[in-house]
């Protein structure tokens, strides 16, 4: 099985989930947000195949990561080569989390005639769902880029049938609002 890729496979991001992750960056995606961070992930046509066994092998062979993410591009474009990748980061001990444009609400409707979905979205922990909207946009949101965007607990939401967020993200900002950065760039500390 194959799966379209963006770009190899990023390990240790700290800003495309909690911890230190490992980051799957789909090609492909029809909602083509205004202000997109990923433009170049947008065209089904650019991109590499890459085997999802091979990234299996790539995914259990890194060291000191606390998950996998699913971006893109969005992962939901690609339902079964990152389904197989999900179950397969549970089965490692890896917690899974995803990016989509799609609303949860969006979702529950495909999962109606997609069985597939479904047991992708069993197997993620968190989905960080909706498109980017360039005028809810903030630096300041914690892991999601616009304010309408929801950080979910994927179980939770499945098990109540509507979403549910992930209460330890509710309002929480990404950066102290008492940090100067432009006090420490004229230090010379860049972060």
């Amino acid at each position: 099985m194959k799966i379209k890729l963006a770009a190899p496979l990023q390990t240790d991001s700290i800003v495309d989930g909690e911890g230190i992750r490992t980051v799957i960056w789909t090609q492909g995606c029809a909602h083509k947000c205004k202000g997109c961070h990923n433009p170049e992930t947008h065209d089904f046509n650019k991109g590499f195949l890459e085997d999802v066994d091979n990234l299996k092998k790539q995914i259990s062979s890194i060291k000191n990561q606390d998950g996998v993410t699913l971006s893109g591009g969005d992962p939901m474009y690609q339902i079964v080569p990152c389904k197989e990748i999900a179950k397969y980061c549970k089965k490692q001990g890896l917690n899974v989390w995803c990016y989509t444009g799609f609303t949860f609400e969006e979702l529950q409707e495909m999962m109606k005639t997609n069985p597939d979905l479904l047991e992708l979205l069993e197997n993620i922990d968190v989905l960080v769902d909706g498109r980017f909207e360039i005028d809810k946009k903030s630096l300041n949101l914690h892991f999601k880029g616009s304010e309408n965007q929801r950080i979910l607990d994927v179980k939770e939401s499945l098990k109540q049938g509507k979403a549910v967020t992930v209460k330890r993200f509710e309002g929480k900002k990404h950066f102290n609002n008492s940090y100067n950065h432009e006090e420490n760039e004229l230090r010379g500390i860049f972060i």
